[in-house]
């Protein structure tokens, strides 16, 4: 028997202004998913398995490990990503779930077969986990993100530098790309979102400057209370 363990290192999403469902976090310890390995590419640290589940194929992300065709494989915790790029793949996945835990025995993964004694303590939740991973300090001259949401009329319409990581990238949307990231120091939790014509990876980590709006309408549903645009990378 054996069991592969999965440590996420991508980031959760955390959106501000119009909402979408470009990514979600599923967690069903209960009712394992039954898959049928149809490919396999090993790249950066990944395995990326092309799967079939009942008569439904997809892509899943796991921890690099030696995999074949044909083999089944168990999971119930996951996060799905849309339009998710692989540099060393050179190739964007319309959808992939990264995959929290695989095993070959679906037993590995239901805590209902554990005995209370072999029961595993309860966990933090795994998207509170990455989130509070993130604490970047701010850049050389810069604000954090806490500073400008907290004293966002002093910076209305003026330029500031930031610094965080990617969450979140919509391209292409009335000719600019929406880029959201974080940098650990709101309490809430939140991000901030930048537009601009340069392009980004989801989790890098940048310095940008941009102009501070707030109340920014775009129409069409995009609506910010505060946003940094005309943004370009710093570093």
């Amino acid at each position: 028997m054996k069991k592969i363990i999965f440590a996420f290192s991508l980031l959760a999403l955390i959106s501000c202004g119009k909402k979408d469902k470009e990514y979600r976090s599923i967690a069903n310890p209960n009712e394992p998913k039954s898959v049928i390995i149809e490919d396999a590419e090993n790249a950066g640290g990944y395995s990326y398995l092309l799967v079939k589940e009942d008569d439904e194929s997809y892509w899943i992300a796991v921890a690099s490990d030696e995999f074949e065709k044909g083999e089944t494989l168990y999971f119930s915790s996951f996060i799905e990503m849309k339009d998710f790029k692989s540099k060393e793949l050179e190739k964007t996945f319309e959808s992939i779930l990264f995959v929290d835990q695989v095993s070959r025995d679906p037993g590995d993964l239901n805590p209902a077969s554990q005995s209370s004694e072999q029961a595993s303590p309860p966990r933090k939740n795994r998207m509170d986990v990455l989130i509070d991973s993130i604490k970047i300090a701010p850049a050389k001259g810069g604000i954090s993100i806490a500073e400008l949401y907290g004293n966002a009329e002093k910076y209305k319409d003026k330029q500031v530098v930031l610094r965080g990581q990617i969450v979140k990238i919509n391209r292409d949307i009335m000719d600019r790309n929406w880029v959201h990231i974080m940098d650990g120091t709101r309490a809430d939790r939140s991000d901030l979102t930048f537009t601009t014509t340069e392009d980004f990876q989801l989790g890098d980590t940048i310095t940008i400057r941009g102009k501070v709006a707030l109340d920014k309408d775009f129409g069409a549903g995009y609506v910010y209370p505060l946003i940094v645009e005309e943004a370009e990378q710093l570093d």
